[in-house]
């Protein structure tokens, strides 16, 4: 599904072969993969960047809507500060789960949460009636997220990615 989102600060826009290099400061940062869920080793180089962008490119149309890939760039200067996604979350596929992946260097700046918000309320516009965010129980940053997002904590699971990660919730008001 082909989107192109701006907010106050940032335009939520469809990757490109061109962002790799960008993409690396996001997906190849340990910092980052080290939170991703499901495990995420950090990508190493721009020619496996390009890969990953390319299935994550050809995947889209195929994604039962309002599911896919999305790049963040700063307006002001067009810098790629990171990627939004929305996801069948494993084992039923049946809920949509909202992921969020910036780059270090613009942490603590809002960004996740700003673009987060335009996406969710895009998606609920296309007709889905809840969003969920999952993280690891110790990666308060994300936690954090979801909760300026006003998700509500459902739980902690290993229901998702074989792991133990915390789980929350927003349904439209």
């Amino acid at each position: 599904m082909s989107l192109e989102l701006p907010t106050e600060r940032l335009l939520i826009r469809e990757w490109e072969l061109g962002d790799a290099e960008a993409a690396l400061q996001i997906y190849g940062a340990e910092e980052v993969a080290h939170w991703l869920t499901p495990e995420w080793q950090p990508v190493t180089d721009i020619s496996a960047m390009r890969s990953v962008l390319h299935a994550w490119i050809e995947a889209g149309p195929n994604l039962i809507p309002p599911a896919g890939r999305w790049a963040i760039v700063r307006r002001e200067d067009g810098l790629l500060v990171g990627g939004l996604s929305l996801k069948l979350l494993p084992p039923f596929e049946e809920d949509f789960e909202l992921t969020w992946a910036l780059r270090p260097d613009v942490w603590g700046q809002g960004y996740a949460t700003e673009a987060s918000q335009a996406i969710i309320g895009w998606a609920f516009k296309q007709g889905i009636e809840e969003v969920f965010a999952v993280a690891r129980p110790r990666n308060e940053r994300a936690i954090a997220v979801a909760r300026r997002l006003g998700m509500e904590w459902v739980g902690e699971t290993e229901k998702y990615y074989n792991m133990r990660l915390q789980v929350f919730r927003l349904r439209p008001v």
